[in-house]
């Protein structure tokens, strides 16, 4: 044990007098390796963080609520766009069907969508979604109210106008003011504010609550054909708690064919979407940006890898009389070996600090920037070191077995 203290100490005396001595050598070695761990890890951190940003999205969908509707999520390449458009839309029969006799759900509800502008004063929020919800909307959807409250039994069974606003809806409309209790326009219908959505933030994939309203299905189908296309009308359905997915998909695909009469050989005219179709093909998008990314990387890494192996030989060379002397003051072979390959290893690490320090400053630049969250992960950073030390022993192994093979006599006499 103090044999190994000694030689990494002596190894790492050698290797910093060295790194120090040659800054300019030191500086160009460095900088191959800290372009191709910033290249590599860069890619990795955006890729991680857009997975990350996708992950939150696709939460607020629910990883137990399945989605009845007329369009998957998904196309296939061999069903022509056309048996889309003759398929009909989910409607309220539909519900009461899969609330009457589905044993695996713990929540269903009917929605009905659309994009409307509020009006209060001459203060507007445009482009916003609202949302007609039937009972157990709550149950489906995660949401916490940030002022006031969400509608009650009797406000959802009389379809009353009454309206629940993002927090962006809020603030287009009242600014600092507080909402509740004000009466908003809606397509020239009055709506009174009873509530107000808590903030979420902004995701890549728009599921959020923060530019969007939601009104009892009642008072929106006094106002509006809730079975257009036009309306997207589609049945959430949240499962018990243990009870799986395709157990849920499986009850869901046999009352809905039954309450649609399809034979047993006709294809199914209706789609059950589920949040991991969606984060199954972002999989496959971001696989793709893995592979070639690491590609670039690889070949920046490769161009400092061989740049710190340059770097060595021409250490060698110029150290060959001081390892001459080394060896003939009863150094071993794998002093001399250990030596050059903890220089070469120590160089690698530095680039790859150095990079990944930078790629941290980057990440809080664009985050305090932009809504998008960019995080440099532990795992990243562990990832970097892991290649620059693996870069610079690799890189080192070659100068370094030239170098503890030297013969002392021909080392000392060389110039």
């Amino acid at each position: 044990m103090i044999l190994f203290l000694r030689l990494f100490t002596e190894s790492f005396r050698f290797a910093w007098i060295s790194l120090v001595e040659n800054k300019l050598r030191t500086f160009l070695s460095l900088l191959g390796i800290t372009i191709g761990i910033f290249a590599i890890i860069s890619v990795f951190t955006m890729v991680d963080s857009i997975r990350n940003n996708i992950d939150e999205s696709i939460s607020s969908l629910g990883d137990d609520v399945v989605y009845v509707q007329k369009w998957p999520w998904t196309f296939g390449s061999d069903y022509p766009w056309w048996k889309y458009m003759s398929r009909p839309v989910p409607n309220l029969d539909e519900l009461e069907a899969i609330r009457s006799k589905a044993q695996t759900i713990s929540a269903v509800a009917f929605l009905v969508e659309a994009n409307v502008t509020f009006k209060y004063g001459s203060a507007s929020a445009e482009n916003v979604k609202i949302s007609g919800v039937s009972e157990q909307y709550d149950q489906i959807k995660r949401f916490e109210i940030q002022q006031g409250r969400y509608f009650t039994e009797a406000e959802m069974h009389a379809g009353r106008g009454v309206v629940v606003i993002g927090a962006t809806v809020a603030e287009n409309l009242f600014g600092n003011r507080n909402p509740i209790g004000k009466t908003i326009f809606l397509r020239g219908d009055k709506v009174n504010v009873v509530g107000v959505f808590k903030r979420e933030g902004q995701n890549l994939i728009d599921f959020g609550l923060d530019n969007a309203s939601v009104i009892p299905l009642n008072y929106a189908r006094s106002r509006v054909d809730i079975r257009s296309d036009d309306m997207n009308p589609y049945i959430a359905v949240r499962a018990k708690e243990g009870v799986s997915n395709q157990a849920l998909l499986d009850e869901l695909t046999g009352i809905m064919r039954a309450q649609r009469r399809l034979p047993p050989r006709e294809e199914d005219d209706f789609a059950l979407n589920e949040a991991k179709l969606i984060s199954n093909g972002f999989d496959q998008l971001i696989g793709v940006v893995n592979i070639a990314g690491g590609f670039i990387g690889f070949f920046s890494i490769l161009v400092g890898g061989f740049g710190i192996a340059n770097i060595m030989f021409v250490s060698v060379k110029e150290r060959t009389n001081i390892i001459g002397i080394q060896k003939s003051l009863g150094a071993k072979n794998y002093f001399i070996l250990f030596q050059f390959l903890f220089e070469s290893m120590l160089l690698s690490m530095f680039g790859g600090i150095i990079g990944l320090l930078l790629i941290f400053m980057l990440t809080l630049a664009l985050s305090g920037g932009m809504d998008f969250k960019l995080v440099l992960s532990g795992t990243n950073i562990l990832l970097g070191l892991i290649i620059s030390g693996t870069i610079g022993l690799v890189s080192g192994i070659a100068p370094a077995i030239s170098a503890a093979r030297l013969n002392p006599v021909d080392a000392i006499r060389s110039k």
